[in-house]
């Protein structure tokens, strides 16, 4: 079997599950979510492979690793995501025309989405669940990193579709073609219906730049903390921490400091002591670079001039770029200009100054005096993700089950024609 044979299948499969109703889903979901309880140690295993082909220095090594607890909250994910309302064939708006036609715009399904990603083992089992749930089937290309790992949890989905007389066409991988599976994929307009890549900026662009079918954008993430002239530093040192240092290779984490002038003096020592401690390299303009080579117990080899190439890089490791502006003007302009419009954050008790920031700042997410890590579909409260959209038609920030559907019209008549 090739991969245009898989995607007819996965395209028939998926007329099948429009038929099912939701506690149909819902019982297979909850089933599969037990039954990956009960295969943890073959998971594992499979995982413990995958992570012996990488160097641990890698910054996908820790988004490749399962540890019992990420595969126990990978399982309550899909359970939550069983639990939640279905997005499917609700009615969006009504109108009953001068004729007496009623028309109505409902949500339906996109028909099989596919996914490009790379060493996330647990997006494996989140687009599965949110995939079936919105009545989706999902084609997946998870990558060379990550193969065991995704074999032996698209295993189990297999076993309960099956278990329970359905196609497991409806969740497949692609990963046995390789990149082939993955350009086929791309090529696959008419049979996949939306194409979302998640991972590192030159996947996402690779995806954008080949595919003719629709690609939602995720985001790769240049993430800033802006500290206020009025934003305090018993908040801010514990939200720059968490959101610097937390996990380090996920896409919300923080990459950048930017800090007004006039908290500064005060303010820098205090976070690059901090961040310092935690083992964070610190790349900062001239003016920061100052202040904190002229701490007294700073660590000289945690300090480093920022080049121009630092503003538009994502570090994904214990790097953080710092700058010091001389207005709230300056750090949105700088933010804007730079950022790959993931999330940003601010720091301030200046009401002001909070609503300038989130009305001009032009990215999918916006957190005030919180963590950036805090951009998750999870924590929203969608139960997984599919992805963050960093773009701007029907989805943007975090991809629940709500944006894995799309739209129909439809119009009730009683023998009206036009004239």
């Amino acid at each position: 079997m090739n991969v245009k044979d898989m995607l007819r299948q996965a395209s028939d499969a998926a007329k099948q599950l429009i038929t099912l109703s939701d506690q149909t889903i819902i019982g297979i979901l909850k089933e599969t979510a037990q039954v990956l309880r009960t295969h943890t140690e073959e998971v594992l295993a499979a995982n413990r492979q995958d992570l012996e082909r990488m160097d641990p220095a890698n910054p996908k090594y820790d988004r490749l690793k399962l540890t019992e607890e990420r595969l126990q909250g990978i399982a309550a994910d899909m359970e939550n995501v069983s639990t939640l309302p279905s997005p499917l064939n609700k009615v969006l708006s009504e109108t009953i025309r001068p004729n007496g036609m009623v028309i109505r715009k409902v949500t339906v399904p996109f028909g099989v989405i596919g996914v490009i990603y790379e060493a996330r083992p647990n997006v494996t089992v989140d687009v599965a669940s949110l995939c079936l749930k919105s009545g989706n089937a999902v084609m997946l290309r998870g990558g060379h990193a990550a193969e065991r790992t995704n074999a032996a949890t698209l295993g189990v989905i297999g076993e309960v579709l099956q278990a329970h007389g359905f196609d497991s066409a409806l969740v497949q991988s692609v990963d046995d073609f390789g990149r082939d599976g993955a350009t086929t994929m791309m090529q696959a307009r008419g049979h996949i219906d939306l194409l979302v890549p998640r991972g590192g900026r030159g996947l996402i662009q690779a995806v954008v730049a080949n595919s003719k079918v629709p690609v939602i954008e995720t985001g790769a993430g240049n993430v800033h903390i802006y500290m206020d002239r009025a934003g305090d530093p018993a908040k801010a040192i514990p939200i720059i921490i968490n959101a610097k240092t937390q996990r380090i290779g996920v896409c919300n984490a923080a990459e950048k400091l930017i800090v007004h002038a006039e908290a500064a003096e005060r303010f820098l020592p205090l976070a690059a002591a901090a961040l310092m401690e935690a083992g964070v390299e610190l790349h900062a303009d001239e003016r920061a670079y100052a202040i904190i080579d002229a701490m007294p117990d700073h660590d000289p080899q945690l300090l480093k001039h920022a080049t121009d190439e630092d503003w538009d890089t994502e570090y994904l490791a214990l790097t953080m770029g710092v700058k010091i502006v001389d207005s709230l003007d300056e750090a949105i302009e700088h933010i804007n200009r730079h950022s790959t419009g993931h999330t940003e954050s601010i720091v301030s008790e200046d009401y002001a100054a909070i609503e300038e920031f989130t009305g001009r700042i032009d990215s999918a997410v916006v957190m005030v005096n919180a963590s950036t890590r805090f951009t998750d579909g999870g924590v929203f409260g969608f139960g997984a993700e599919l992805g963050i959209s960093t773009q701007k038609m029907h989805a943007r920030g975090p991809m629940g089950l709500v944006e894995m559907t799309t739209t129909k019209w439809i119009g009730y008549g009683q023998g009206q024609v036009r004239a």
